[in-house]
């Protein structure tokens, strides 16, 4: 504004000289009016551009979150509720571990937060959560499974809480990634992460699309009598996919509640488990009764998967999808570091 200010003196000090100066005078009254005009141009210019950067700042900035419910997120996020361990996750990979003020009971117990409030994502404190003034808050579709919204008296007394589905897939995973990003400022930051969670995915898929003799996979997330698995529509069957094998249920959709016989009808050739509440899920599978002539078993071919990797939405499933690709082919996949060998 200062070098603008002087070039509208000085044009205007030319112009007054050009009016006491006889015959030169139409000729620098014309130049000193476009110098004028030049300068006012330069202006606007320089204040529409401020303007748009201003405006591409707040359109950053979500008005609604990946549930389709209106949000208003302060320009400046100081405080931060995460109410689900992926997106705390998330937020601690952004380098925001400070911004939080409070977290769900899983969070506490996953990550090494030191004594901030824990609140239970099913049935949360939420006149203590607005007692903290949070900034925002984030929750995932885990906790309204049951049908009712647990935070919506949250959301009736003021708070800014956006919520996030479960990833239904690795795409809808990365805009989930990029959303959180969004809402604390940091747009390019969560570009940078998804650029690099993606290079390592293509790196695993260039390896699985060589691979013509594929294994059949059957993953447990949940272990007998009661067995849960998944079918097509999930980011963990993209994953069993991405390392070159294929899921014994891709013919079904979604999460999938399975009776022993069903599996064993199925008879994988590898079996995984990221089952964490026995001691033993993978001496357990190998162990059943009845099982014995399912392939996955007769060839000790059962591993366990980290649970965390595997089952938290975020970025953080490279490190599962590197361990799934060791576990089921690990000659093709040997030169590939497990992340959890050191563990």
């Amino acid at each position: 504004m200062k070098k603008l200010l002087a070039g509208l003196m000085a044009a205007l000090m030319a112009l007054s000289l050009a009016s006491c100066g006889g015959e030169g005078g139409s000729s620098a009254e014309s130049s000193a009016e476009s110098s004028v005009a030049e300068s006012s141009e330069a202006e606007s210019s320089a204040e529409d551009s401020s303007a748009e950067e201003s405006s591409a700042v707040t359109a950053e900035l979500p008005t609604e979150d990946p549930s389709g419910n209106p949000i208003t997120i302060p320009e400046e996020v100081e405080t931060i509720i995460s109410m689900a361990p992926s997106v705390t996750q998330t937020l601690i990979d952004l380098g925001l571990e400070d911004k939080l003020i409070a977290v769900d009971t899983n969070s506490a117990e996953y990550y090494d937060l030191g004594d901030l409030p824990a609140f239970d994502m099913m049935t949360p404190d939420t006149e203590q959560m607005i007692a903290l003034a949070p900034d925002l808050v984030f929750t995932s579709g885990m906790s309204s499974a049951g049908g009712s919204d647990p935070f919506e008296p949250l959301r009736d007394m003021g708070a800014c809480v956006a919520d996030i589905p479960s990833a239904s897939s690795i795409e809808v995973l990365k805009d989930d990634v990029l959303f959180v990003a969004q809402c604390v400022g940091m747009t390019e930051e969560g570009q940078a992460l998804i650029a690099e969670a993606e290079a390592e995915i293509d790196a695993i898929a260039a390896i699985g699309e060589t691979i013509t003799d594929r294994k059949t996979v059957l993953f447990e997330i949940a272990s007998a009598p009661n067995i849960y698995s998944f079918g097509s529509g999930t980011f963990l069957d993209e994953m069993i996919t991405i390392i070159g094998a294929d899921n014994v249920l891709a013919d079904q959709e979604g999460y999938v509640a399975l009776t022993e016989e069903a599996a064993i009808s199925a008879n994988p050739d590898v079996i995984l488990t990221n089952v964490n509440y026995i001691d033993d899920p993978v001496g357990e599978i190998l162990g059943r009764t009845g099982w014995e002539n399912v392939t996955a078993v007769a060839e000790g071919a059962v591993y366990s998967i980290d649970t965390n990797a595997s089952s938290q939405p975020n970025l953080h499933i490279i490190d599962a999808l590197k361990q799934m690709a060791k576990a089921v082919y690990p000659e093709e996949y040997a030169e590939v570091e497990d992340p959890f060998a050191a563990q």
